[in-house]
């Protein structure tokens, strides 16, 4: 069986390193203007740090894939000329791109990069594939909304082209994400498709009667609200044998925005599935679904992968992710001589707490021993955003990446 790439989301210069670290083949990356996602949080990856960090993830042994996928109005065009020898400058493996325009300078400046065509461009059947083969692709990103069958029969008609599919992530109401609802919401100001999209599909929307406008009415009829345009996250962890067997090369994590413990623990969860396909080990994949419901979510669906997508699909009652386990901890890199570990706390943690340790190689139980200021004070309590030191039962035998969560999946999650 050959070898299927796992592809995460690297939103900054950290979860780039933590996502191969977690098991990630390959990160795909963008810097501001030209990505459809718009970076606010960590050292963010810029034209000036562009090409260190794809030094970072070829020195991790992993492909870095830039995106270039904005829709582009003659301004972007002219920005791209102006700077694209700094990308071409950072060598990376390859461009996501969906504007032709974009392609076209990319052929010319960046003839020896390999061009990926991005899941914008709606590609759902093998004629497409064929016509972006033809322009010079090496790899089509197909739509999300495609059955597994579907794809299969891509495979089957155009062996000579790389095709990438969406496994995990959020999902858009819209066809492939090709939405206007945030820009017309936001007079312009917050435009989905430059990266700074408002998600009004995740808002809660109520009927009012133009005669009656102070008078309010649900939308919906039933108790679950009106969240009617929210569709569930992604989730094929225990699809993914038919996923590679239908031909698909790269699975393809969605969630550049999402937190630091996301891209880990499901970069985890994904790589130790894919692992367990290739031992032969495909009877317990279902184990990797429960890891997954630990990280932020709205429900889980297949979406269009079975072919029967339909109204379950939807969150109805919940427009924002849900973990099933809190993110407690994330471990700095300093462990003292009497076994403390210096420690970012993400949600508050109590002295004999019982916890969850994750590292790229572990998992296991542990409790706390011991809390100490970085005066050596000792104090029952790690408030939310502390640096301090904390002892554990039991210790990960490489702390370095090591993170730590609540035991368990807290039932909201569906």
């Amino acid at each position: 069986m050959r070898e299927v790439e796992l592809l995460l989301p690297a939103g900054n210069l950290e979860k780039l390193e933590y996502a191969i670290k977690y098991g990630a083949n390959a990160v795909y990356l963008g810097v501001v203007d030209f990505s459809l996602r718009a970076m606010r949080k960590g050292e963010l990856i810029t034209l000036e740090n562009l090409s260190h960090a794809i030094q970072l993830a070829h020195s991790m042994n992993a492909k870095a894939y830039v995106t270039l996928n904005i829709f582009a109005f003659n301004n972007d065009i002219k920005l791209l000329e102006s700077c694209i020898e700094r990308f071409k400058d950072a060598a990376p493996d390859a461009i996501i791109l969906s504007d032709f325009g974009i392609l076209n300078l990319v052929k010319k400046y960046m003839p020896q990069t390999p061009i990926h065509i991005s899941t914008q461009t709606n590609t759902l059947n093998y004629e497409s594939v064929k016509f972006w083969r033809d322009l010079g692709a090496s790899r089509v990103i197909l739509a999300r909304e495609l059955p597994i069958k579907d794809i299969a029969e891509i495979r089957k008609q155009v062996p000579d082209i790389e095709l990438e599919s969406f496994v995990h992530g959020a999902q858009c109401v819209s066809f492939s994400g090709r939405c206007l609802l945030s820009d017309y919401f936001s007079k312009g100001e917050r435009k989905a498709n430059h990266g700074n999209c408002s998600q009004p599909c995740r808002w809660s929307y109520k009927l009012v009667e133009s005669t009656r406008p102070d008078e309010y009415y649900e939308i919906n009829q039933d108790e679950r609200g009106s969240h009617i345009l929210s569709p569930k996250d992604l989730c094929l962890v225990e699809y993914l044998p038919q996923l590679i067997e239908a031909g698909v090369d790269s699975l393809k994590i969605e969630g550049r925005t999402k937190s630091l413990y996301y891209v880990s623990a499901v970069a985890k969860a994904y790589r130790g599935a894919i692992d367990e396909i290739y031992a032969g080990k495909t009877d317990d994949l279902h184990k990797y679904f429960i890891e997954l419901q630990k990280v932020g979510n709205r429900g889980y669906t297949q979406g269009f992968a079975l072919g029967d997508n339909n109204g379950d699909s939807y969150s109805y009652d919940i427009s924002k992710g849900l973990a099933g386990a809190d993110f407690l901890c994330e471990f700095k890199n300093i462990k003292t001589d009497d076994d403390y570990y210096l420690v970012k706390i993400k949600n508050k943690m109590l002295l004999n707490d019982e916890i969850e340790i994750i590292t790229p190689n572990e998992q296991f139980q542990t409790k706390v021993v011991s809390i100490k200021t970085d005066k050596g004070e000792e104090v029952e309590i790690a408030n939310t955003n502390d640096d301090i030191y904390i002892k554990f039962s039991q210790q990960p035998n490489d702390y370095h990446y090591a993170l730590a969560r609540t035991i368990g999946v807290k039932q909201h999650v569906s």
